[in-house]
């Protein structure tokens, strides 16, 4: 039995979003099919992407992983884990048929912020789903938002843009909002399943390599993730 787990919304609200050091340098994948697939290869091939490679500076993406699905009743399924994606194998072929999904994989920003499910993305809230990492240094914004940390604040963030644009234009003023009022910015990509379809955010002032997100499609399914996966590559 999959351990199905519920996103749950934080309600501590800070006067000032205020976070010094917002470093994630996790992977993310969202994927749209055209006819139902079970995402156990497409797995398999992030699982092992994501234990292979290192981010710039030597850091692994092993503090946990997620995946969220579309279930037959057009609502969002979740399961999360705080070990690292390419230990848990075995679970893959137990995700069923699906038209939309994304798998994300963790890389803690502190060593306080480790061990704790609720921060595991992707993060869910009704139709829509929400993955991100990024580098961000010094972000001030003049208003409160809601979260622990700073993915959960920029989640919170598109969540109240949603409420009157368009998924481009809310994703937009995100960016730009987050642009304005920080001291630094090294990257910024943010993937999100609105409505039955994909949109990102690919932004970045250095490390091209690492940040460069990547769209391709494997048999039926449209795919966009932080790196192209060369095991599928094998299997078209």
């Amino acid at each position: 039995m999959l351990n199905l787990v519920q996103h749950l919304v934080l309600n501590q609200i800070p006067k000032r979003v205020r976070d010094d050091n917002e470093l994630l340098m996790c992977r993310f994948l969202i994927a749209k099919s055209t006819k139902p697939i079970r995402p156990s290869k497409i797995l398999e091939a992030f699982a092992s992407m994501a234990k292979k490679g290192k981010a710039f500076d030597g850091d692994w993406q092993g503090d946990g992983w997620g995946i969220a699905w579309m279930s037959d009743d057009s609502t969002w399924k979740i399961y999360k884990s705080l070990s690292p994606i390419w230990e848990e194998e075995k679970k893959f072929e137990d995700f069923p048929e699906t038209n939309l999904f994304a798998i994300h994989a963790r890389s803690a920003s502190f060593p306080q912020h480790k061990n704790n499910l609720e921060f595991n993305q992707p993060y869910i809230s009704d139709s829509t789903l929400f993955v991100f990492n990024g580098l961000l240094k010094g972000v001030r914004l003049p208003f409160s938002v809601s979260g622990t940390i700073g993915t959960q604040k920029i989640w919170a963030l598109l969540q109240d843009e949603l409420k009157n644009k368009n998924p481009k234009d809310a994703l937009n003023k995100v960016k730009d909002l987050l642009i304005k009022h920080m001291r630094e910015i090294q990257a910024l990509n943010i993937g999100m399943i609105y409505g039955g379809d994909l949109f990102s955010v690919n932004y970045f002032t250095k490390h091209r390599n690492y940040y460069t997100l990547q769209r391709f499609f494997y048999k039926t399914t449209d795919i966009i993730c932080s790196e192209k996966l060369k095991e599928l590559e094998f299997n078209l």
